[in-house]
């Protein structure tokens, strides 16, 4: 292969692929996700932390495990549907500096998805209790057109997590309750777009232009504890904290239709293996609940999470053998993040209209944390999250149905202009792409839906 040649060189430079997110339009700061659970979507998960409504506490508290009593077991699913589309005069430019033709849109990019979970909860004795945990933590979803104009800088990105979360609770049986697990993470992505291949080439047509795919996965372990505190027969209060951890995604990466110098008309495949670094951060969860009368319980919560850790998505080679780079260690393309912390507060109430029948309305303050980099992979704003939920109890099978609706309104239009930054230094606009840019607006909504099965044996 021709990998030495300057051509192939560029043409691999040009395949910068950035990082791991699609629009956060439903996601809970970054690419953490909301929908874990449809009773605590009910209430925007405000409280969640001291609220062990069901075996889900598995994941908002283990600590809340105390409080169940013999065998708890729920499972269901959330389905999110967004909407996120560039606005009209959104424009691109080569590194040329002529503009990018075609230049749609990129139309919808991001398809509904559902989101399933289980969780179980076990009381072994009055002092301990075991529990375990299925859900998908993070994801991601993005897929523009093949005319898109900012297609040099996005197409697909695909971020798949699920989370195994053994835990364990003790008690002291004197309202203090303490929790323990570890979310282990299985995770694989795929990123893709198309190539621009300098200010000396040719435009090609969409479909003959270079593109490159990659794909990898990773497994990694964070470890979350968890306090509750019964304050009285009304009141307590819970809070939990989680470990980050860093995901290496290992895999491999294909530039196709890369022209071969000297060969008009002619083009070749390259391929390296490659990992991508992706920061899962810390966060800390507080929550409260306070049953106002014996019908009417109120809750709060709020959650920090240290996004910053997120500063850059490099592409990294760890291939001796490649055909890209083939020097392991040598950053391929490079993206600047620079993520700040975030908060999300939220506030929430539940009706037990009747013994079978209870209502549940929640608000939640999400902020984004992305900053000055916006890219076309993430047009993310900050959030407001409304819902509505109902549960249903069957007194003589003790099965108990969650029901859930969300909604997202945005604080205005996400403003995207992305340029390629270098590496050595991440704040400074990178020469070798000449004026590639991209620029738009994007119209931002987002829906949910959640429903759940719960039952104590």
């Amino acid at each position: 292969m021709h990998k030495n040649t300057n051509a192939l060189v560029k043409a691999i430079r040009f395949a910068t692929v950035t990082a791991l997110a699609a629009p956060a339009t439903v996601l809970a700061g970054g690419f953490a996700l909301n929908e874990q659970s449809a009773s605590a979507m009910g209430t925007a998960n405000a409280g969640a932390a001291a609220n062990p409504e069901n075996a889900t506490i598995v994941f908002f508290n283990p600590a809340g495990m105390s409080q169940l009593s013999g065998t708890n077991i729920s499972f269901g699913a959330a389905y999110l549907d967004i909407d996120a589309e560039a606005k009209d005069g959104a424009s691109a430019t080569r590194i040329s500096g002529n503009p990018v033709t075609p230049a749609g849109r990129g139309g919808d990019i991001a398809d509904g998805a559902w989101l399933p979970n289980f969780y179980l909860a076990h009381e072994v004795s009055d002092s301990v209790d075991v529990g375990f945990g299925i859900h998908a933590p993070y994801g991601l979803a993005g897929d523009y057109e093949d005319d898109f104009v900012g297609r040099f800088f996005a197409d697909k990105t695909e971020l798949t997590a699920i989370a195994f979360t053994p835990s364990i609770a003790v008690n002291n049986g004197q309202g203090l309750s303490m929790g323990a697990g570890l979310n282990i993470i299985y995770a694989e992505g795929r990123l893709t777009r198309n190539q621009d291949l300098g200010p000396s080439a040719e435009p090609l047509p969409v479909g003959a232009e270079p593109y490159a795919d990659i794909e990898g996965d990773d497994i990694g372990v964070t470890f979350r504890v968890g306090f509750l505190y019964e304050l009285s027969d009304k009141t307590q209060f819970g809070m939990t904290a989680q470990t980050g951890t860093e995901l290496n995604l290992k895999g491999d990466m294909e530039v196709t239709g890369v022209p071969v110098p000297g060969m008009p008309g002619v083009t070749t495949t390259l391929n390296e293996k490659v990992e991508v670094p992706l920061a899962i951060p810390e966060s800390i969860t507080v929550g409260a609940r306070h049953k106002l009368t014996d019908d009417v319980t109120l809750l709060a919560g709020a959650t920090y999470s240290r996004w910053s850790r997120f500063e850059e998505l490099d592409i990294i080679s760890r291939d001796p053998d490649g055909e890209i780079a083939g020097v392991p260690g040598a950053v391929i393309s490079h993206t600047t993040e620079k993520w700040g912390n975030t908060w999300q507060f939220n506030v929430g109430g539940i009706w037990q209209a009747t013994p079978a029948w209870a209502f549940k309305a929640g608000y939640a303050y999400d902020e984004s944390p992305v900053g000055e980099y916006v890219t076309a992979r993430i047009p993310s704003t900050d959030r407001h999250w409304l819902t509505l939920g109902t549960q249903w109890k069957d007194v003589n099978s003790g099965w108990t149905i969650d029901a859930a609706v969300g909604t997202l309104i945005f604080d205005g239009n996400a403003k995207v202009g992305e340029v390629f930054y270098q590496h050595e230094n991440p704040t400074q606009q990178d020469p070798s792409f000449g004026a590639s840019n991209y620029q738009a607006e994007y119209d931002l909504s987002a829906w949910s839906a959640a429903i759940e099965f719960s039952k104590a044996f």
